[in-house]
């Protein structure tokens, strides 16, 4: 008999970076801010989480996986994720974008290094 399996994340947010700019990708995660966040409170809350999951495709999680994925992603320990939040997760959540950007950073330290000299 075959054991339980197991979910794949796929990482799509490098692809979207490449595919839309910075910018564009900002826009992107923003826009997944507003259809998973909570209309009346501004912020995406257990309930509202929950109740949207199915847009991304995490219809499967249990509630203490929700839970989880709040309590990550939040730094003001208010139980809710804001905007900013969110955008920090989805980033920290994409060891392939954190990694280019990391490269980013050093790319334009470095250019902003030579400029002064």
């Amino acid at each position: 008999m075959a054991g339980p399996k197991a979910v794949e994340f796929e990482d799509f947010l490098p692809t979207m970076a490449e595919k839309l700019g910075g910018e564009g990708l900002i826009g992107e995660l923003c826009n997944g801010f507003q259809l998973l966040m909570d209309g009346d409170k501004g912020v995406i809350t257990f309930e509202s989480l929950k109740r949207n999951s199915a847009l991304l495709g995490l219809q499967g999680l249990r509630d203490d996986e929700l839970l989880s994925m709040l309590r990550e992603g939040d730094v003001d320990g208010d139980g809710a994720l804001n905007q900013m939040e969110f955008c920090v997760l989805m980033f920290r959540l994409s060891p392939d974008l954190m990694e280019e950007s990391q490269l980013w950073l050093e790319d334009a330290l470095q250019h902003e290094l030579m400029k002064d000299a």
